[in-house]
C-alpha cells in the first residue's frame, strides 16, 4: 500500500508564513480590531446610541474624539461597537458556510448518486447574485443580526461545497483510502481520519476570503438600508447615515470606511499568505 504523499508540516508552514512582514502587519491590525471590539465598553467614551441633538455634527473634542454624527452620537464609540458587529458577522458566516459546505461537499464527493443532486442545487444558488439573495432574505425575514448573518452565509455555501467536493474526489481514489474501505473502516472514521485532513489547508484559505467578503457584504447591505437595524452601531450604518452630509462632513464616511478597508485588506493579505504557504507548489517559491 502506497503511503500518502508527504507534505510539509503545518507548524513549519505557519512559521514560514509568519516570517513575512506583510503577514505580521496584517495580524497586528486584526488583533487591534479584535481588541477594540472586545474592549468597546471600556474604550468607548460615550454611549454609542445616545442621542444628543444639541451636539450634532460637532468636530473633534476631548469628549468626542472623532466628533459626532447627525444625531449627536459619538463617532468614536460607534466605530468601536461597530467592530463587534463586523467580527460577529464575519466569524458567524465562516462557521455556517464551512459547516454546511463540509457536510454537502463530503456527501457529493463520496456518494456518486448524491453528486448530481447536490451540485445542481449548488449551481442554482450560485446563479443568484449573493447581494440580491441576501436582500430578499432580509426583506422576508426582517432585519436582525441573525437574519443578516444567514443571508450572507447562504451564497458562500456553494463555493465551499465545490471546493470540498473536488478535494474529496481526488482523495477517495487514493490507495490508503481504498485500503481503509477494504478493511471495513466505518464511514465516519474514514472521513474524519483520511479525508477531512486534506481539506484543512483549502478551508483555512477559503475561510479568510469568506470572512472578508462577509464584512464587506454586511457593510453594503447596511449602506443600502437592508442590513443591520439603523439603531445598531455598525460600520455600514455609519456610512449610510453619513452619506447625506458627505460634502459637509466627509469624515462620517471616511472613518468607518477606513475600518472596513483595513479589516478586509488585512484578512485578504493573510489569506494570500496562507494560500502560498500551505500549497507545497507555492511554498517552494517562498
Amino acid at each position: 500500500m502506497d503511503a500518502p504523499a508527504e507534505r510539509p508540516g503545518l507548524v513549519a508552514s505557519l512559521r514560514r508564513i509568519l516570517s513575512a512582514w506583510a503577514v505580521r502587519l496584517s495580524l497586528a491590525v486584526l488583533v487591534a480590531i479584535v481588541l477594540i471590539a472586545i474592549l468597546a465598553p471600556w474604550l468607548g467614551t460615550v454611549d454609542p446610541v445616545q442621542l444628543a441633538p444639541a451636539q450634532r455634527l460637532k468636530g473633534i473634542s476631548p469628549e468626542h474624539w472623532l466628533g459626532t454624527d447627525s444625531f449627536g452620537r459619538d463617532v468614536y464609540s460607534r466605530i468601536a461597537y461597530g467592530a463587534r458587529v463586523s467580527l460577529v458577522v464575519g466569524v458567524g458566516t465562516v462557521i455556517v458556510s464551512v459547516l454546511f459546505g463540509l457536510l454537502f461537499g463530503v456527501l457529493a464527493g463520496y456518494f456518486r448518486w448524491l453528486d448530481m443532486i447536490v451540485m445542481r442545487i449548488m449551481d442554482g444558488l450560485m446563479a443568484i447574485p449573493g447581494i440580491l439573495l441576501a436582500i430578499a432574505l432580509v426583506a422576508v425575514s426582517g432585519a436582525t443580526l441573525t437574519t443578516v448573518l444567514v443571508a450572507i452565509a447562504i451564497p458562500e455555501i456553494p463555493r465551499v461545497v465545490r471546493m470540498v467536493r473536488s478535494v474529496i474526489l481526488g482523495v477517495r481514489n487514493e490507495p490508503y483510502v481504498e485500503a481503509a474501505i477494504c478493511l471495513g473502516t466505518p464511514l465516519p472514521a474514514m472521513v474524519w481520519n483520511h479525508m477531512l485532513p486534506s481539506t484543512l489547508a483549502p478551508l483555512l484559505v477559503q475561510g479568510t476570503y469568506i470572512f472578508a467578503s462577509a464584512i464587506l457584504t454586511e457593510a453594503i447591505l447596511s449602506f443600502l438600508g437592508a442590513g443591520i437595524p439603523p439603531e445598531t452601531p455598525s460600520w455600514g450604518n455609519m456610512m449610510a447615515d453619513g452619506r447625506v452630509y458627505f460634502l459637509l462632513k466627509p469624515e462620517l464616511i471616511l472613518y468607518p470606511g477606513l475600518m472596513v478597508s483595513l479589516t478586509v485588506l488585512s484578512v485578504n493579505l493573510l489569506g494570500d499568505a496562507l494560500r502560498d504557504g500551505l500549497d507545497p507548489r507555492m511554498a517552494k517559491r517562498l
